[in-house]
């Protein structure tokens, strides 16, 4: 990485880390801003800056950081447990490794049916609202429909897609395919996690 992009880079991880910016393109865009970098080309992709969220928080947060990461991955898999019929899948900063206090919870269901996610949330009582999310997903981008859930540790997004779209994953900016964990992919990472500590 060029050292531009790298301070481009750092700042928006601090930005990420420690005043809430959720957004990687807002923070980027906001940390160029700042340094007075004006070229695109200068901008770092999410994975540059998941790279610099990691070593930003391995720095100013070694206890605290693996304690987050760790109630929110037991946070998701009560939620995942919950929403099983539905397919669920982890993704995001709590999958990535990458989450900070700020950090949501995203789960993606694979249903054709939007409306049965919709019933089985009301006549259990839980709380939510309802949103769009905007993915990358062949080569553009497009909203799908998402409940946010309101947990005493964060925001949990819960987006829906239609059951082909777990075969083919979003991209990340390294035209990577999203990273994907399903229920008993995260049981088995907690379990490593829980034997590695």
């Amino acid at each position: 990485m060029n050292p531009t992009r790298e301070l481009v880079a750092q700042l928006a991880a601090q930005l990420i880390c420690e005043h809430g910016v959720r957004d990687f393109a807002v923070a980027k865009r906001k940390a160029a801003r700042q340094l007075g970098i004006a070229e695109p080309h200068h901008l770092p992709g999410n994975d540059e800056i998941e790279a610099a969220i990691k070593s930003h928080q391995a720095l100013f947060q070694p206890q605290a950081q693996p304690e987050l990461l760790r109630e929110l991955r037991e946070v998701a898999v009560g939620i995942m447990q919950m929403l099983a019929e539905f397919q669920p899948y982890l993704t995001g900063p709590a999958l990535n490794g990458a989450a900070s206090k700020y950090s949501a919870i995203q789960i993606e269901l694979f249903t054709d049916n939007e409306k049965e996610v919709e019933l089985y949330l009301l006549n259990r009582n839980i709380p939510f609202k309802q949103g769009q999310r905007q993915i990358s997903h062949l080569g553009g981008r497009r909203q799908i429909p998402c409940f946010i859930l309101d947990n005493d540790c964060c925001d949990v997004y819960i987006t829906i897609q239609p059951p082909a779209g777990l075969r083919s994953a979003p991209r990340t900016s390294n035209h990577e395919p999203l990273k994907r964990a399903s229920l008993n992919q995260l049981v088995a990472l907690l379990d490593r996690s829980d034997s590695a500590g």
